[in-house]
């Protein structure tokens, strides 16, 4: 409410933050996980003796390297670039409350930087013991990032006693923070094991293809049962309301609690057929299928903590559209025209009704719903809906509608808004 409004429209709701997220945190994760496989595979290639799988890893680190510190850094970028534009005041109080993490993970990750560097240039320069001290402090370094994010993650969802002391190790070390730890940390060692197939599916040789392919099938199968009990640990670790809205109050995640279930068997199930002898060809078209699960599965997840922050942004703090909730009696009581600081149509009159509903829209509903885009389209929600079932919607909001913020205006501006979604919407 402090801040511009980022127009996005068809890209509104969040969108363009989950996908950048998503591909973001997918990379990240594989940053964790394969500086492992990285390791181990080394180390298991050293120990019997074996250029093969040597010479795979050292290919294995380009493509990590190249994969990670290219894609992985523009991504990164990306999210703060977004966030900062969609979510300025959320963006904020995370710089503020957890400044000095957030120094803390960027040391990590210059650490990263330096040490896979040093990594893949040095194979035939440093001797076996020391190159594999590099490795190992390359993977510290990338857990730790990992260890520091979680807590500040997590933090949005079940900020906990934050909210009342405003202390940082009761924000950093919330309810969710150490299931979600794990799970963060057995799904990256998964996802190391299906990059690992892209990469062993395109070995010439067909003996060392076949072993490496069974090799990275461990990496997707073992871990498994470990991340599916993290699983169930980071859900109970959920406060009942934050478990109610994500299972049973929001309908729109009914689709990704079916996909997260589904993508389990299916993980498994493409794990055990990578470890079959199969042709170049199918093994190649089978990794990338099921890289694209993987990536579907962790997005799911995503979607739902996401989800599970409904209504606020930060949850019990701050409500999506960026007011906080100790704020909201008096700004509803005041109105949002006279208080929100970057409006133009402050006084209603016959000519300028429509210009000030569309503010209210961008101002209230705009940081969860798009205008004709693929997430929570207001579009589609107008037109479903008669005018008087809107004055409902508008009038349980935060009630029956608990994913949703209380209106935040007066009962004037309320029906402005109503008036400019009949009018310039429902068409």
């Amino acid at each position: 409410m402090n801040y511009p409004v980022w127009q996005l429209g068809f890209l509104g709701g969040g969108f363009l933050i989950a996908v950048i997220a998503i591909i973001h945190v997918y990379i990240a994760q594989f940053a964790v996980g394969g500086g492992l496989f990285l390791v181990l595979t080394e180390h298991l290639a050293r120990r019997n003796n074996d250029p093969g799988i040597l010479e795979y890893v050292r290919k294995h680190t380009k493509f990590f390297l190249l994969l990670t510190m290219v894609a992985g850094a523009l991504t990164g970028v990306g999210i703060w670039f977004t966030i900062s534009l969609l979510s300025p005041s959320a963006t904020s109080v995370l710089i503020h409350t957890f400044v000095f993490a957030w120094g803390t993970e960027w040391t990590f990750f210059v650490i990263e930087i330096v040490s896979l560097f040093i990594y893949y240039y040095t194979f035939d320069r440093l001797s076996k013991r020391n190159h594999l001290i590099i490795g190992w402090i390359y993977f510290g370094a990338a857990w730790m990032s990992l260890f520091v994010i979680s807590g500040i993650i997590d933090f949005m969802l079940t900020p906990g006693a934050w909210v009342e002391n405003n202390n940082f190790w009761s924000g950093f070390f919330n309810p969710t923070f150490w299931p979600a730890l794990f799970f963060r940390t057995f799904f990256s060692i998964i996802i190391a094991g299906l990059f690992g197939f892209l990469t062993a599916s395109f070995l010439k040789d067909k003996e060392l293809r076949t072993t490496m392919l069974r090799y990275s099938a461990k990496w997707l199968l073992v871990p498994f049962v470990l991340f599916l009990a993290s699983s169930w640990w980071y859900k109970a670790s959920l406060p009942p309301h934050i478990e109610e809205i994500i299972f049973q109050k929001m309908p729109q995640l009914r689709n990704a609690i079916t996909i997260f279930l589904a993508c389990s068997p299916l993980l498994i199930l493409g794990g055990l057929i990578m470890a079959i002898r199969m042709p170049s060809g199918l093994s190649r078209s089978m990794a990338a299928i099921m890289l694209v699960i993987g990536f579907i599965y962790f997005g799911a997840f995503e979607f739902l903590r996401e989800g599970g922050r409904r209504p606020y942004i930060i949850y019990d703090y701050m409500y999506s559209n960026a007011i906080l909730k100790k704020d909201m009696a008096q700004v509803a009581q005041a109105g949002i025209l006279k208080q929100a600081k970057w409006i133009e149509h402050r006084k209603i009159s016959r000519y300028n009704v429509r210009a000030a509903g569309k503010e209210l829209f961008n101002v209230l509903c705009l940081s969860c719903h798009s205008v004709g885009g693929p997430l929570n389209d207001i579009n589609q929600q107008v037109r479903r809906n008669a005018p008087e079932e809107l004055n409902l919607i508008f009038a349980t909001m935060g009630r029956e509608r608990p994913y949703m913020p209380p209106f935040a205006g007066n009962e004037f501006e309320k029906q402005i808004l109503i008036h400019y979604l009949n009018t310039s919407i429902r068409r």
